[in-house]
């Protein structure tokens, strides 16, 4: 069978997918992996992609790339986001990639990255919808969210730049995070959300990305990531609630330990956490269903098989 991969290019992370693809045109995975880079360090506040953050990331794709070939992929399809759409220098780190990793990166615009999100999400869970399905994809510069319908067609997306990564360096500057931050970054994100409009009835949200997985790992104190139980799985409007005020009351070092928290991600999930949490008041919603699989699984529909149509 076919065999081809994606990469996912965040401002906090970089995910690979290494799958085949099926007679009827599913993906089915060999390898998914993720490295926590960081690339959009500094971004929202200096417009530029910093030299640590561009080389820690150049580091982990050549990696990626390299295991993929290995593999026997035979083609590569490889996306930035947010911080490399904001990024002055973005131009630059798409040239480093292809000399040092051979790959041409396309810096996807968030309508985009909204609609291959949705995608991904739609393959999986719009056998289990009563009616529509409402995505929410918490990344590290911005978040998107999308309505559609169980047939995967979208009926409106958006992407907002509110991002866990964002939100921290524009808000916290406390250890851990003041009432007052807390404040700020709830009323900023109330602010934000309010431009959604009305979710439709009997929709089903459905979280993606690194944040909401980490929550549901947190909340089942995972020591070791179990993607199988996390994908499909349920945070609860009080769940989440908790967490969130945990997360937001512990300091740093006391997050770095929490089971089922990457330590590279603590700095960060307090915001991430919050902008769930606001985002599932503002579409009214009791739960959230989470998904392990996300625009990298998308990407590669789009570029290597089939994928859901939208309007």
């Amino acid at each position: 069978m076919p065999r081809f991969a994606s990469i996912d290019i965040g401002t906090n992370s970089v995910l690979l997918l290494v799958a085949d693809r099926q007679p009827d045109g599913r993906f089915v995975a060999v390898v998914e992996r993720a490295e926590i880079t960081r690339l959009g360090r500094g971004v929202d506040t200096h417009r530029v992609l910093s030299p640590d953050g561009m080389e820690a990331t150049l580091a982990t794709l050549v990696a990626f790339a390299d295991e993929a070939r290995s593999l026997g992929a035979e083609a590569i399809a490889v996306s930035a986001t947010s911080a490399a759409r904001d990024a002055k220098n973005g131009a630059d780190f798409i040239a480093a990639a292809k000399a040092r990793a051979g790959v041409t990166v396309e810096i996807i615009a968030g309508e985009l990255e909204a609609q291959l999100s949705f995608a991904a999400v739609a393959t999986d869970f719009a056998g289990e919808a009563a009616g529509p399905l409402l995505v929410v994809d918490i990344g590290g510069g911005s978040t998107e969210f999308i309505y559609g319908n169980d047939a995967g067609s979208v009926a409106f997306r958006h992407s907002f730049d509110v991002g866990a990564v964002r939100l921290t360096e524009r808000f916290v500057r406390t250890d851990p995070l003041s009432a007052d931050e807390r404040g700020a970054i709830e009323a900023h994100l109330r602010d934000t959300f309010a431009a959604l409009p009305p979710p439709p009835p009997n929709a089903m949200l459905v979280g993606v990305a690194g944040t909401v997985t980490t929550l549901f790992a947190v909340q089942h104190q995972m020591a070791t990531y179990d993607a199988e139980q996390v994908h499909g799985g349920t945070l609860s409007r009080g769940e989440l609630d908790a967490l969130t005020d945990m997360l937001c009351a512990l300091p740093l070092e006391a997050r770095r330990a929490l089971p089922g928290l990457q330590p590279k991600r603590a700095d960060v999930i307090p915001a991430g956490a919050l902008i769930l949490r606001e985002a599932v008041k503002a579409l009214r919603m009791d739960a959230c269903r989470v998904s392990d699989r996300g625009l990298r699984w998308g990407l590669l529909a789009h570029r290597f098989g089939s994928a859901p149509s939208s309007s």
